[in-house]
């Protein structure tokens, strides 16, 4: 009979090359698995009602802080979310009251900054020609800061800061004679600075 033809012959498998590939694969697999085993599960922030975070919301907010300046400078996620702030507000009526009372000294805070910004001394300008005056740009930046600050303390304490107090009130439910007590006490100093700057 004739013999079969042959095919070409496989080469002989690399038994050691296999084995190493084999360890590699087992190394890289238990590596994998170690790493998912120390990562931290993804949490959200709290939602449950916390009184030590609920403490530290309102002394910020009486320390000058908006609620999102609070919640947006936690970068780690422990504070809960802005929403989540609300719901407690209304299901925990004493949180309510604390974050209530927290508004009105943060109120008191704006009105204390309005007068060390006011106290700032603007920096100087020195045109082409070499006179010097106050800079305005910063003195319409320090105007800005003096409202935001002068509008948020009137909405948080009316009744201390608003817009205008009564001078005398009628009985028989006749109107209230008013008086405007906003005069600006940075423009006053602004004017002086200006008065004194061209005295000298």
């Amino acid at each position: 009979m004739p013999e079969t033809p042959k095919g070409p012959k496989r080469p002989a498998k690399n038994t050691r090359a296999a084995q190493e590939a084999a360890k590699a694969i087992g190394k890289a697999k238990v590596a994998a698995k170690a790493a998912k085993a120390s990562t931290p599960a993804k949490t959200g922030r709290p939602t449950k009602y916390n009184q030590e975070t609920a403490d530290f919301i309102c002394m910020m907010l009486s320390e000058g802080m908006s609620l999102r300046q609070i919640l947006k400078a936690d970068t780690v996620g422990r504070l809960p979310a802005q929403s989540t702030v609300y719901e407690w507000l209304i299901r925990h009526t004493v949180f309510a009251e604390q974050y209530a009372r927290a508004r009105e000294e943060q109120a008191d805070t704006n009105a204390d900054e309005i007068l060390s910004i006011a106290d700032e001394m603007p920096p100087e300008y020195t045109d082409e020609k070499g006179r010097t005056s106050l800079d305005i740009t910063y003195i319409q930046w320090q105007r800005q800061r003096i409202e935001a600050r002068k509008w948020t303390a009137m909405k948080l304490k009316p009744k201390k800061y608003g817009d205008r107090v009564a001078l005398e009130g009628v009985e028989g439910g006749a109107p209230i004679a008013t008086q405007d007590a906003t005069a600006s006490k940075f423009e006053e100093i602004i004017r002086n600075m200006e008065m004194t700057k061209r005295a000298g």
